[in-house]
């Protein structure tokens, strides 16, 4: 009789999870944090994930995120539903709305604040998104800083049987998006069918997808909606959506040295951090320094944490 051979167990398509830490930031406005993690700091140049909402305001209420200053990174705000009102210290005054990708290089200094426009705040609404942040290379940390709205309708969108995936940045199935960056950095945004496939072809060296909503199996294994999938960057990812689900991809490329992070600032350097604390603490509003007053929001302000630095 000819000897019975085993075949080995092919690895995983995924090969960690991440779960989420819920956070209060105050005002009864809690985000599920995923990025950094005690298993994961980053997801290649991505050093932060918030997934908030959606969250309902009853009238007179909304987002009210403060004036607060950031330094040596980029935030990428992306919304499902609803509306933000972006205001920062270069006299950028924009509203995102659902689909629209905001990006806003920090580089050498910036402050901002996130608020609900005033007519959603008056009649009650709902908020739903993601808030990232990317490291900036080391060669692009204090780059001046810039402001870019996208509308919804200048990021490409692919199809497929049973697929929708938005290009939000970098490139992907064929299509790229106008959002700049300083590395390569991917962003999609896709919808599965019920019972639709997709299979995610080998790209960045670190790759993490995201469940928003609907259960999805990578690879013979089911997860469940708010984890993050850290893909093995070596092969493809093989997904089935076992009901109407919708997931982001984040990924590009890891830096060759690490990110620190404390409070809002991001650098390769502990001293920078320590340089951006005490200038948002002594000089917040001086226009000659990196954080002049916000115009339109020049009263009110998040005061920088008493804690040491770095935080990690």
């Amino acid at each position: 009789m000819d000897p019975v051979i085993v075949p080995e167990p092919a690895e995983p398509d995924v090969e960690a999870l991440l779960e989420p830490r819920d956070r209060d930031l105050g005002d009864g406005f809690t985000v599920r944090r995923l990025l950094p993690s005690g298993r994961r700091r980053a997801v290649g140049p991505f050093v932060f994930f918030d997934h908030f909402g959606p969250t309902r305001f009853s009238p007179g209420r909304g987002l009210d995120v403060r004036p607060h200053p950031h330094v040596n990174l980029a935030t990428v705000t992306y919304l499902f539903e609803g509306e933000i009102h972006h205001r920062d210290s270069l006299g950028s005054s924009e509203v995102i709305r659902a689909g629209d990708v905001n990006w806003m290089n920090a580089g050498r200094g910036i402050a901002h604040s996130e608020r609900t426009p005033p007519a959603l705040r008056a009649a009650g609404s709902t908020v739903h998104g993601l808030q990232l942040w990317v490291g900036l290379p080391r060669a692009h940390e204090e780059s001046a800083p810039a402001f870019r709205h996208y509308p919804a309708a200048t990021l490409p969108v692919v199809r497929r049987e049973g697929a929708e995936i938005r290009v939000l940045v970098g490139d992907a199935f064929g299509a790229r998006s106008p959002v700049e960056t300083f590395s390569r950095v991917a962003y999609l945004d896709v919808r599965l069918d019920a019972g639709a496939s997709l299979e995610l072809p080998v790209g960045d060296p670190e790759r993490g997808l995201y469940l928003v909503e609907g259960r999805l199996d990578a690879g013979g294994q089911t997860f469940p909606p708010a984890h993050m999938l850290l893909l093995r960057p070596d092969r493809p990812a093989h997904l089935h959506a076992e009901v109407a689900s919708r997931f982001v991809l984040i990924g590009g490329d890891p830096f060759p040295e690490p990110r620190h992070i404390w409070w809002n600032f991001v650098s390769s350097s502990e001293a920078r951090i320590e340089e951006a604390r005490l200038a948002w603490r002594d000089h917040r509003g001086d226009p000659r320094g990196p954080f002049p007053l916000i115009p339109g929001d020049e009263t009110e302000f998040i005061p920088v944490p008493d804690r040491p630095v770095p935080d990690r």
